[in-house]
């Protein structure tokens, strides 16, 4: 018996001096530790507890990030840009939907204003969705008259300035915008601001005219054949999509074409570098 409650009296001393090191250990979390490690651990769980409220705080000197760290004048500034950009936004998505929306009130009203805003730079084509999608094929064609060195005046055969653009793109993964679309919109301009017998329509038909002389010069070169050119002249040949083998549908396949009268080239219709366009270059 006394072996045993010697081992008895060791055992529970053990266990007392251990549980009072435990407590000595919980209580010591809490008093300051002077190597300050305690202090470390405190502002630790400070930083992770008020994450939330740190958002846009330099975690380096508490200071703000991002616009709330500039200036006061600067903030002012950076608050009227942005101001400035969504206000221009939201009346260019309003300018283009009136524009492409249909016929209403708004829109009659402020027709001019809708138009001066979207064209030419903003025009929208909605033809791919159209109850009747465009089915016809349209080649713009031009040809020059040239003045030779020794005043002799010859006539260019028709070049067709869109099979051009198709053999550029054709086999080409990553085309360019200009290629697949400056001529065939410029053409498009063209007709949808002239009457059917080339008369423009105002002021825009005069602008068609002038984009569409520049963009033929500078297919062709101001100087071509040995000769300078002095004149040039339009058409567009439209031929019609035949329909399937398993359509009835009877398709008058035979080109129509629309001529423009001769354009007499002026300094203006000669963009800069006009000597280096591409239909030079491939003569």
């Amino acid at each position: 018996m006394d072996s045993y409650k010697d081992e008895t009296g060791a055992g529970g001393q053990a266990d007392g001096a251990g549980f009072g090191q435990v407590k000595a250990g919980v209580a010591g979390a809490d008093a300051p530790d002077d190597t300050g490690h305690g202090d470390r651990a405190d502002e630790g769980h400070g930083a992770s507890d008020d994450g939330g409220a740190a958002v846009g705080i330099d975690p380096a000197d508490g200071s703000p990030r991002g616009i709330a760290g500039l200036p006061r004048r600067f903030q002012v500034v950076a608050a009227v840009a942005l101001a400035c950009v969504g206000v221009i936004a939201c009346v260019q998505i309003g300018m283009v939907f009136l524009h492409v929306a249909p016929s209403n009130t708004v829109s009659k009203q402020y027709g001019k204003a809708v138009d001066d805003w979207v064209y030419p730079e903003f025009e929208q084509n909605w033809k791919l969705f159209a109850p009747n999608p465009l089915q016809q094929n349209i080649a713009v064609q031009s040809r020059a008259e040239i003045r030779m060195p020794d005043g002799r005046t010859r006539t260019t055969d028709w070049i067709d300035l869109s099979a051009q653009d198709s053999a550029a793109i054709r086999h080409n993964p990553l085309p360019s915008h200009t290629e697949q679309n400056e001529l065939r919109r410029g053409w498009d301009f063209f007709v949808g601001s002239h009457t059917d017998d080339n008369k423009p329509n105002g002021l825009r038909g005069e602008l068609s005219e002038q984009y569409l002389r520049r963009i033929v010069m500078l297919r062709l070169g101001a100087q071509r054949d040995g000769g300078t050119v002095e004149r040039i002249q339009v058409r567009s040949m439209t031929t019609a999509v035949k329909g399937p083998s398993w359509s009835d549908e009877k398709t008058d396949t035979r080109p129509a074409y629309r001529v423009v009268p001769w354009w007499t080239v002026t300094p203006a219709d000669l963009p800069g570098g006009v000597g280096d366009a591409r239909t030079e270059a491939k003569r």
